[in-house]
């Protein structure tokens, strides 16, 4: 039996293993170190309602709309004292918001992004009996501290009650 031979060939194979198990640990590492980032990124998802049991109605101006009812607001990024959404991340955010109102009158809803209008707008004439509904939505880049709101048009209306007909909502698609 040739003992040098013998140990050379399991000193090549310590060295194989030793690569292979430093390739295995950085493949770990790597994916300890993406598993963090996704616990990591903000847990952010709103959905509100103007609520109540009303119309509100503007004539003289834009008004900001105020959702008071609460249906999801996971990150706290929603406040319902402002009516504003702020975004904690920069990243990419699906936002939709619905209308509702009589068609005795137009009825609107704005958004605004920081305080600017930003062409997604749910709007109707007026239209003889009934209601008319509207909605819009999009997935908008928001920067970190962002702002988002909903207003009514000078000269317009917007209707809610318990079924939270007129409704804003918005969640984080992904962070950026």
């Amino acid at each position: 039996m040739d003992f040098n031979a013998e140990l050379k060939t399991l000193q090549t194979s310590v060295i194989e293993l030793q690569a292979e198990n430093q390739g295995l640990k950085e493949h770990l590492e790597a994916a300890e170190r993406e598993l963090r980032l996704v616990r990591d990124v903000p847990k952010v998802a709103f959905a509100v309602s103007l609520g109540g049991n009303g119309l509100q109605k503007t004539t003289s101006g834009s008004k900001t709309l105020i959702y008071k009812d609460i249906l999801t607001n996971i990150g706290q990024a929603y406040n319902s004292e402002t009516g504003m959404f702020t975004a904690p991340v920069r990243g990419v955010y699906y936002i939709r918001f619905t209308a509702n109102a009589p068609t005795n009158f137009p009825m609107s809803a704005v958004l605004y992004k920081n305080g600017i209008q930003i062409q997604l707008i749910a709007h109707e004439q007026p239209s003889g009996e009934g209601s008319d509904t509207a909605s819009n939505g999009a997935a908008l880049l928001l920067e970190q501290g962002d702002t988002l709101s909903l207003q009514l048009w000078h000269n317009t209306q917007i209707w809610d009650n318990s079924n939270h007909h007129s409704t804003f909502s918005g969640f984080l698609l992904f962070p950026m």
